[in-house]
């Protein structure tokens, strides 16, 4: 169960912001606003009273639930795909794994330029959509730790915005280099660890109604290295694309006016709104998703 206070994220960009003022990056001015909005979020009675408890959900109940809307527009998509798009169209075509591929929104572009593609998800609902997205595609159950692949048998694997719902990356990491052939092409793209560190984890809304969010972890950038290494996967890439200038990767701006907390689907992206000033000095400069291209073997 996780306790989500609006305070408590208002009060944690304030905290960020006022850090980066003390290491010279504001004036006394910026800083003195910012105290006075921290006094302001702590006398709102209508922020005191806007405490949830939200489930932790799995990822399979997770985009059961999200799957009829996981293609409305996401601006995540937009961050992230102009990297990788970028990285596979310099590689050869061949056989290409989508893992955790979702609706197959990647399984589509791969197919697109010519790779026999094969899908992987845990979501029934989300490869039921990928099935009709991309007909020619081979789309199968199962996970990231055991991927149904034999051995060597595909030339890239791509696996976006999935590696932040496993709690260790080594057996995964493990797993993409036994599907690749030697040689072969691994492109991640997952969202940064300062992003999930700051509460950008997808939330849905149970049969019943009950929020939850699904189950999110931070990796550090070490993380992944230390993970692929050991099992061949070599560096040739690594990009930190930064938010867009609005300071979100989520939702468009929906609120604005102090205290009113809005839907809880749109937290925090609503919830950073109601302090624009420390949101901004927040996101300004900060990495939205990290984007690797690995090669295994052949330095």
């Amino acid at each position: 169960m996780i306790y989500e206070d609006p305070r408590a994220y208002l009060l944690g960009l304030e905290g960020i912001a006022l850090l980066r003022a003390f290491t010279g990056e504001f004036d006394r001015d910026f800083v003195e606003a910012r105290i006075a909005e921290i006094r302001r979020v702590l006398a709102d009675e209508t922020l005191a009273n806007a405490a949830v408890e939200v489930d932790r959900v799995d990822t399979v109940t997770g985009y059961r639930l999200w799957s009829e809307t996981y293609d409305q527009p996401n601006a995540a998509f937009d961050i992230d795909e102009p990297v990788v798009k970028e990285i596979v169209d310099s590689l050869p075509v061949g056989v290409a794994l989508d893992a955790a591929c979702g609706t197959g929104r990647y399984a589509e572009f791969l197919a697109g330029r010519g790779h026999r593609v094969i899908g992987v998800d845990g979501s029934p609902d989300m490869l039921a959509r990928a099935r009709v997205r991309v007909p020619q595609g081979e789309f199968l159950v199962g996970d990231l730790h055991r991927l149904p692949v034999a051995d060597a048998q595909v030339d890239l694997v791509v696996c976006a915005l999935a590696l932040t719902h496993i709690p260790t990356l080594e057996p995964v990491m493990a797993e993409f280099a036994r599907v690749l052939r030697p040689g072969g092409h691994l492109v991640i793209a997952d969202m940064h660890p300062e992003r999930v560190a700051q509460g950008a984890i997808p939330p849905v809304r149970s049969a019943d109604g009950r929020p939850g969010r699904l189950s999110a972890y931070r990796h550090s950038i070490g993380d992944y290295l230390r993970a692929a290494l050991p099992v061949g996967l070599h560096v040739r890439r690594c990009e930190e694309p930064l938010l867009p200038a609005n300071g979100r990767s989520g939702p468009a701006d929906r609120t604005g006016t102090f205290g009113a907390v809005g839907p809880w689907e749109l937290w925090p992206w609503c919830l950073a709104d109601m302090v624009p000033e420390a949101a901004r000095a927040v996101s300004a400069g900060a990495p939205a998703q990290v984007i690797w291209h690995f090669q295994l073997g052949g330095l």
